[in-house]
């Protein structure tokens, strides 16, 4: 019952979201091409239920191709962040296409954050769970982590501190996530980025 609830309510929210929003995601897109030209959207790879690959929407922050310099972005004021793209960053604005992932149904509003394969080829058996539920835009490590990129920015290897310190403690709230997952949860989470986010 609970998982009809949650995707009834993905649903409606994310429709309703997305329609109350469009005038916002025409002005960003606006901006985003007089800053940098196209594309408006950023579409990479994740990893979802099931092993299953799906497309994750962004909007564009940082200049073409950039990605293949490195998948992780460090620091607030990395050289491939575009102007308008560090403004879209800061208050998370650049997530909001994924309410159309959330819409037709690959991602949830409130679930672990989809990882990239390369690093879901890392996880150990026990991480893997993760991988039996619904990926979401927030979770209890998008707010414990609210600020990652300054966190990688300190380190002296970026890459390493992910994958040996910020990854695991990550799936660790994922896992936490999944033991208390319920209606309750989802509120509680979805209220605690909002506040997150305007604060």
């Amino acid at each position: 019952m609970y998982f009809f609830i949650k995707r009834f309510f993905d649903f409606f929210i994310s429709l309703i979201g997305i329609i109350i929003l469009l005038p916002f995601f025409i002005l960003f897109a606006l901006l985003i091409i007089i800053n940098s030209g196209l594309p408006v959207f950023y579409i990479q790879k994740r990893v979802g239920k099931h092993t299953k690959d799906f497309g994750l929407l962004k909007f564009r922050t940082m200049k073409n191709n950039s990605d293949k310099l490195g998948l992780l972005t460090v620091g607030g004021r990395d050289s491939r962040i575009t102007t308008i793209g560090y403004y879209l960053r800061k208050y998370k604005l650049d997530e909001l296409p994924q309410l159309f992932n959330v819409l037709i149904g690959n991602m949830s509003l409130v679930g672990p954050r989809p990882e990239v394969r390369k690093y879901v080829d890392l996880y150990n058996d026990h991480q893997k769970k993760v991988l039996l539920i619904k990926p979401g835009i927030t979770d209890y490590a998008s707010l414990e982590y609210f600020s990652e990129n300054d966190l990688l920015a300190k380190s002296t290897n970026p890459e390493e501190t992910y994958i040996k310190e910020i990854m695991p403690a990550k799936l660790e709230l994922n896992a936490k996530y999944i033991n208390e997952m319920g209606l309750k949860t989802d509120f509680k989470i979805i209220l605690k980025t909002i506040l997150r986010i305007i604060n």
